[in-house]
């Protein structure tokens, strides 16, 4: 049996099959999400595509550092405040932090993008409610993410 079949030994993924991973994820959860709250800020229109990418464009340089920094803090927090927590526990809490933390950026920067800050009343409120009607996507995917994939996604990437 060859080493590649049972594991042992295995060639190291190239560095573009990785970025393309991640890419694709923040890709379909950015892109879901900011296609949301584009739609809860400004509806469907004639511009709602261009609406949409230029919020996406602005989102993703914003949140993929964000994310992976946050997603870092939080592990190193979770383990200093409950260090014999159970991982499942762990992995519950990152996702729930971390589905707040991630459409609270994704709420700014969409509606700062469609709305702007010029009326700082009706940036608030749309800002709520482009957050509300993202947060249960956000909160199904980020308990997807921590609970299933991120597992077998530290695998691939130290693959």
């Amino acid at each position: 049996m060859s080493a590649a079949l049972v594991g042992t030994n295995s060639p190291k993924r190239p560095l573009y099959q990785k970025i393309l991973v991640i890419a694709g994820m923040m890709s379909l959860v950015g892109g879901t999400l900011t296609g949301i709250m584009t739609y809860v800020n400004v509806g469907v229109r004639e511009s709602f595509w261009s609406d949409w990418l230029s919020s996406f464009a602005i989102a993703v340089p914003i949140m993929a550092p964000a994310g992976l920094l946050f997603m870092t803090l939080t592990g190193k927090f979770l383990l200093q405040v409950m260090p014999n927590g159970h991982k499942t526990l762990h992995q519950i809490i990152t996702g729930l932090l971390m589905a707040f933390f991630m459409e609270s950026i994704l709420a700014v920067s969409t509606t700062a993008n469609l709305l702007g800050f010029t009326d700082i009343v009706a940036f608030v409120s749309a800002w709520q409610q482009a957050f509300s009607a993202g947060l249960p996507f956000g909160l199904c995917m980020a308990l997807l993410m921590s609970l299933a994939l991120k597992p077998k996604l530290d695998r691939f990437m130290a693959s």
